[in-house]
């Protein structure tokens, strides 16, 4: 993937967390941690993340983690909760940032890549993640898929709020929940990143 193709980077989030978000930015879990946030996160996923060391020495849970696409596995497990949930829109910035870090897949995962950014954009198959979907006869296809819909970028400790371009959400409802909550970002309602 080429940086002029990438238009936004994704944070998964409940809505209850944006006006925080947009005073303190988007924290690392470690950073989070003193804030108390709500959390999409599922455990036995984020006990596995936080045993994980990013190639240069930090731990996982040091980065913020932006999603390359959030219409991806993670997402869709959480289709239950969607009634409050949102996904911020980040500017692809931040890859210039210093220590920001590119995976292929999530960086939890197996055998997954890191590289770092922006040049790093080169290791994402672009055409696997940005898959309408994963599913594969073939159960070594489907892994490797599942994981290339999960590609990250990860950004060190925090991504400030002049970083955030907006929000989408499943529902004109949920939008006019959220409007008084972003002041001047955009709200839009965005069905299809939310599988409906």
């Amino acid at each position: 993937m080429k940086r002029h193709e990438l238009h936004e980077l994704h944070y998964i989030t409940p809505i209850c967390n944006v006006p925080s978000i947009l005073q303190h930015g988007l924290l690392s879990n470690v950073r989070a941690a003193k804030l108390k946030p709500a959390s999409v996160a599922m455990q036995a996923i984020q006990d596995r993340r936080a045993q994980v060391v990013v190639p240069g020495g930090r731990k996982l849970h040091e980065y913020v983690n932006l999603y390359i696409c959030a219409r991806n596995p993670m997402l869709y497990k959480r289709l239950d909760q969607r009634d409050q949930l949102c996904i911020l829109s980040v500017s692809p910035n931040v890859l210039a940032l210093a220590g920001v870090v590119v995976t292929d897949g999530n960086a939890s995962g197996d055998y997954i890549r890191f590289a770092a950014a922006p040049a790093g954009l080169q290791i994402v198959n672009q055409e696997l993640t940005f898959a309408e979907y994963w599913t594969d006869a073939d159960t070594i296809q489907y892994y490797r898929k599942k994981s290339a819909k999960c590609a990250e970028v990860l950004v060190p400790n925090r991504v400030e709020p002049r970083h955030l371009l907006g929000a989408y959400v499943w529902s004109e409802e949920v939008c006019q929940r959220l409007l008084a909550d972003m002041g001047p970002l955009r709200v839009e309602v965005n069905s299809h990143l939310f599988f409906a």
